[in-house]
């Protein structure tokens, strides 16, 4: 297994603690504070672990504090119900004695219902398209990007690349991805792979649209809410494309919103993510 993804794998292997209580490393990257998407996969994985049956159907978390990349995290998790069918968990992240991110989850039975979706967009495969690790190397300069994609994740633009957008309105920022490599069966580990990798680009979305890059220094950026409905099983060991939007930004707040579908055009999951973006000049 490539060790990028192994370190992916450990990165949301909790440790138990004490019952309700678990802790989790951090990506060993050169940040100032701790990828978001990382928390909310560690909280999903810790919520899911007091879980007896029923899959992940939502989730709802927001961003309070940046989180310190040099401590370990400890997840408490709250059992709020327990039903026939339905099953809520609330998690708070805790460091340094201070609540840095909190999150409410619900767990459903899959039972027989209506279906329908909207269809998928008409794209180029990921098998058409350059890997974002092979382009990286070959803009050095971006390499700081690199920090998930390097041999844990396939990820695969449709759409120009974040540092090639130029102003103007910028309607749809679409990408394939999944893991480098096989993983394991349990759909809870599958959702908080897609949970992490959900919240890599949301925010560029909103950027886009004004001409600026993720890594930018004109504005700060942060993500501050994080919501998710997960639809459909699916495996985030095969491709899943992500396809993204911005509707509006107003008041230094932008919202994205995007679907992910799998190869074959099944919805299986929505995501919304408000971010806060603070144009330096005017600050």
């Amino acid at each position: 297994m490539p060790i990028g993804l192994n370190e992916l794998l450990t990165l949301l292997d909790l440790e138990t603690i004490e019952v309700n209580i678990f802790r989790g490393t951090n990506l060993e990257i050169p940040r100032q504070r701790v990828f978001g998407g990382q928390v909310a996969a560690q909280a999903l994985i810790a919520a899911g672990r007091t879980v007896e049956s029923g899959r992940v159907h939502s989730l709802h978390a927001y961003f309070l504090l940046p989180g310190d990349p040099r401590s370990p995290i400890l997840y408490e998790v709250d059992r709020i119900r327990d039903g026939r069918s339905f099953t809520t968990r609330r998690v708070v992240a805790i460091q340094h004695g201070e609540v840095i991110f909190n999150l409410a989850c619900s767990f459903h039975t899959d039972e027989v219902g209506l279906v329908h979706q909207q269809p998928m967009p008409k794209v180029k495969g990921p098998e058409e398209l350059k890997s974002l690790a092979s382009v990286l190397a070959e803009h050095p300069e971006t390499a700081m990007t690199s920090f998930l994609c390097a041999d844990g994740l396939d990820i695969r633009y449709v759409s120009a690349l974040p540092w090639e957008q130029r102003k103007g309105l910028v309607e749809r920022q679409q990408l394939w991805l999944r893991t480098s490599d096989r993983v394991s069966d349990d759909p809870l580990l599958h959702a908080a792979f897609a949970t992490l990798v959900s919240d890599l680009t949301l925010v560029d979305t909103i950027l886009n649209s004004h001409g600026y890059s993720p890594w930018d220094e004109a504005f700060i950026g942060a993500s501050l809410d994080h919501c998710m409905w997960f639809h459909r099983p699916f495996r985030a060991d095969e491709w899943l494309f992500y396809d993204q939007q911005s509707p509006t930004a107003f008041g230094a707040r932008g919202l994205a919103f995007g679907t992910l579908y799998s190869q074959s055009g099944e919805l299986v999951a929505s995501v919304a993510q408000e971010g806060l973006i603070r144009i330096r000049s005017a600050t």
